[in-house]
């Protein structure tokens, strides 16, 4: 198995809108495996396709963060938020896309989401906490949002610039 580079913001695949996932293949399974090896070796919680360059609506996550505990990997295709709490939850979020840049962001502090799983059966579960945070989180990816958009047009900026500067770093090595 081996790991997908991860774009770093601003690439203009991470603000588009993803396509449905029409049909399971084996390209799609592949494609879901090297996508939870990459969020391990991040090391991350959840890591949407268009992170990866793929343009699908496929997210991966895992937010058991107890390296005692049993790892809970899930991969959600064509997810859907069918209801969210009024209770909203803010959390200091991340992104693999935007390295090492942190900011409060308000979400409702639980969701019930739908998903398409890779057994090609119709899924639903009612997420909290942290994993209410991160599926939200990914689903925005898959809409071309990412955290940054819920951010002051100050902040924002900055941290695009930080963004830049580090991708020209990066190109130079």
């Amino acid at each position: 198995m081996t790991t997908r580079p991860i774009l770093i913001h601003p690439d203009p695949r991470l603000k588009k809108l993803c396509d449905p996932v029409t049909e399971i293949t084996e390209e799609l399974r592949l494609a879901a495996a090297e996508m939870l090896e990459t969020m391990y070796d991040a090391p991350g919680v959840g890591l949407a396709g268009p992170q990866v360059g793929l343009m699908k609506r496929i997210l991966v996550m895992d937010c058991v963060k107890d390296p005692e505990a049993t790892p809970r990997p899930m991969v959600l295709m064509n997810p859907e938020v069918t209801w969210t709490s009024e209770v909203r939850n803010t959390y200091e979020e991340g992104c693999l896309s935007i390295p090492d840049q942190y900011a409060d962001v308000t979400r409702p502090a639980e969701v019930r989401v739908r998903w398409l799983g890779l057994d090609g059966r119709v899924a639903e579960e009612h997420f909290t906490d942290l994993w209410a945070t991160c599926v939200q989180h990914e689903i925005d990816h898959l809409n071309g949002k990412l955290f940054i958009d819920y951010l002051t047009p100050l902040k924002r900026q900055l941290i695009t610039r930080k963004m830049e500067k580090l991708k020209r770093e990066r190109a130079r090595l």
